[in-house]
């Protein structure tokens, strides 16, 4: 029987559906833990719920009073709360040079604050210990132009995963976030169907390919089981913090297919 079986797991995050929350909501139900999903888009959210037999509930990470009501909820729906994840974010681009007061607050309100509040409310809620964990990105380790409002957000998030521990492990909530690289997932994959970017990223990664939303899952799984571990910065991707990101200069037609999509070199 799975270490998870019966436990009770929060995952924000996961109306994109082939994205990573969804994975990983996926996974914990799999697993046979109870699963309370949580997004601002409810009609896709709801989707997953009736799929995995969950309980979706409307959430903005950026809105403290709805992060507190998610894990209340999950308190009223089975009674305990052991695991938590959030995978919501809002990857703002830019320039520092082209920067405005409106898009450093929008990436700070998500990427940042929203991960104080989900910290805060789920670490209230475990009552026998858990596993909290964040997604962050690899970009806060190596540069990743022109995201630099999103990667400085979360960078503070992983300075707060260690301060979480710290304050949370006499309660023994193990706190941690996982650093992805380069993501296929349905957001991305119009992106990385060019295969000139799709070859520029993957020669940068030691296992030869991009990451998919299961491979993260599958971290944020051993993260959330009986592992003697918080605190922690995970890198997952592949083995690409030992090189680095391609340059801008470096993707050929990268800036066509950057403007036609809409959408950054990575995501969730």
């Amino acid at each position: 029987m799975s270490h998870l079986a019966g436990k009770t797991a929060v995952v924000l995050g996961a109306s994109a559906e082939g994205g990573t929350g969804w994975a990983v909501a996926e996974a914990f139900a799999q697993a046979g833990a109870n699963v309370v999903v949580g997004a601002r888009s409810l009609p896709t959210l709801q989707r997953l719920a009736d799929k995995i037999r969950g309980t979706a509930v409307a959430c903005d990470v950026s809105d403290e009073s709805q992060v507190r009501n998610l894990a209340a909820i999950a308190l009223r729906v089975y009674g305990q709360l052991d695991i938590a994840v959030n995978a919501a974010g809002l990857p703002v681009m830019g320039m520092i040079a082209d920067s405005t007061d409106a898009a450093l607050q929008s990436a700070l309100q998500v990427n940042y604050l929203g991960n104080v509040y989900f910290v805060k409310h789920m670490a209230e809620a475990m009552s026998c210990g858990g596993a909290i964990t964040l997604i962050s990105s690899m970009s806060t380790t190596h540069p990743l132009i022109p995201h630099f409002a999103y990667t400085c957000a979360k960078s503070a998030t992983d300075c707060l995963v260690r301060y979480a521990a710290l304050e949370y492990g006499p309660k023994n909530v193990r706190v941690n976030s996982i650093l992805p690289g380069a993501i296929v997932s349905d957001l991305s994959r119009e992106l990385f169907a060019n295969e000139d970017i799709r070859a520029a990223f993957e020669k940068e990664i030691p296992l030869g390919r991009l990451g998919y939303p299961t491979d993260f899952a599958n971290s944020v799984l051993w993260l959330s089981g009986p592992a003697y571990v918080t605190g922690l910065n995970l890198q997952v991707n592949g083995g690409n913090h030992l090189t680095r990101f391609p340059y801008l200069a470096e993707l050929p037609s990268a800036e066509q297919a950057y403007e036609g999509t809409g959408k950054p070199l990575f995501d969730r």
